[in-house]
């Protein structure tokens, strides 16, 4: 079992489903890497590095050197719709700093083209479902639309 599955497997049980769940989805399919090289910044306090936004992949993991300049505030996005709010996305944010070059690399999940919504078993009266059903190319039209810091 690799390392994907085993966390989709762990996040499907902390949401109170089969661990299978995620995995039937097909929430474990569209793996792709990006990287990112910072060069050393003379005056970091003048530039943004990246603003603060959130990605729109089902999940990213984010894997940063020794030089740092990742910092992460508690926000939310695509993963409040397939879990309905029970789990949220990081907003976050790359700061330039002098100490040196910065390689940053992203690991993402990106779903496919299946009709997505929130997970039925994560419904009910008390909770009903609180974003529409939606493709991965009509969430990313909207999340695209709104900019990035949207």
């Amino acid at each position: 079992m690799d390392f994907g599955e085993k966390l989709f497997q762990l996040l499907s049980e902390a949401l109170g489903l089969d661990s299978e769940m995620l995995k039937k989805l097909d929430c474990l399919k569209g793996l792709f890497m990006i990287c990112h090289d910072y060069p050393p910044c003379p005056q970091p306090d003048l530039t943004l590095g990246i603003s603060k936004h959130t990605n729109n992949s089902f999940l990213t993991i984010l894997l940063q050197d020794q030089i740092g300049g990742l910092q992460v505030l508690h926000q939310d996005y695509w993963v409040v719709l397939i879990t309905n709010d029970k789990f949220s996305s990081l907003e976050h944010r790359v700061c330039a700093n002098i100490d040196g070059q910065k390689i940053l690399i992203a690991s993402s999940l990106f779903l496919n083209s299946t009709v997505y919504g929130p997970i039925k078993e994560l419904s009910s009266d008390e909770n009903p479902p609180k974003y529409k059903d939606i493709t991965i190319p009509e969430y990313i039209e909207g999340y695209l639309a709104s900019g990035f810091d949207g």
